[in-house]
């Protein structure tokens, strides 16, 4: 298993698909975040907070991480090599763990640049360390766990399919229906008292809950239990590429 994660992470890092994820993902944030005048500008804001950064990386996370995991099981489907892997002494868990944690490396690997936003806050504040550093730890783990969420989404997505644009865009309608589609579905009020369900199962619900400074066991255990039902899914599916 580790040498497969391995080999998955060479290829993110030794091709320019891993780095342009890196790199469209931090100026995507740079412009929304430090350049551009809106609602998101954390300059614009009147407190010393990262909160525009916090709203704006779910939805660029929407595009780019099924951008990355729409090649790790789709690819392999297409030219044949997925037979290959199970001739391997690895285990159908291993493979998908391994192409699992490659790409959730690639995510913490874009994300770790952007403390120098938290620095940058820290320092311009008034008074200097003004932020909360507490909120601001919190909502990083809310982030990665979000990340994760989707990453587990796209493997599941590649996996149904040998075609990664099939793959890409299965994984963007999934996880914007479990970002913000549930949520939205929920605030109509057309299901009685089954939209405060349909709001709970909502990551966003869980993630703006992270985001306010609390972590609850309730959020965490939604979010690694999402992410377990994703990659059970996609080993199922696995497996029945064997027979």
């Amino acid at each position: 298993m580790y040498a497969l994660y391995l080999k998955e992470v060479r290829s993110f890092l030794s091709s320019i698909v891993g780095y342009v994820f890196i790199v469209i993902f931090l100026i995507a944030c740079w412009l929304f975040n430090w350049m551009l005048s809106s609602n998101m500008n954390i300059l614009d804001s009147a407190q010393a907070e990262l909160i525009p950064f916090f709203n704006t990386a779910p939805y660029i996370f929407l595009i780019l991480i099924p951008a990355i995991t729409m090649r790790s099981m789709a690819e392999e489907r297409r030219t044949g090599t997925i037979e290959l892997l199970f001739t391997r002494p690895i285990s159908d868990l291993g493979i998908l763990l391994a192409k699992y944690f490659a790409g959730l490396t690639l995510l913490l690997i874009s994300i770790l640049p952007t403390l120098v936003y938290y620095a940058s806050i820290y320092y311009l504040g008034k008074p200097v360390g003004i932020v909360d550093e507490g909120a601001t730890f919190t909502s990083y783990l809310g982030l990665i766990l979000l990340g994760a969420a989707f990453v587990a989404i796209g493997i599941f997505a590649s996996c149904i399919t040998s075609s990664q644009i099939v793959a890409f865009i299965l994984a963007t309608a999934l996880c914007y229906l479990f970002y913000d589609g549930l949520s939205l579905l929920g605030s109509f009020a057309q299901f009685g008292s089954l939209d405060i369900i349909i709001q709970y199962l909502s990551l966003s619900h869980h993630y703006d809950s992270i985001k306010k400074g609390v972590v609850v066991a309730g959020d965490l255990i939604f979010n690694l239990s999402f992410i377990v039902f994703f990659l059970s899914a996609s080993l199922a599916v696995i497996k029945t590429l064997k027979k």
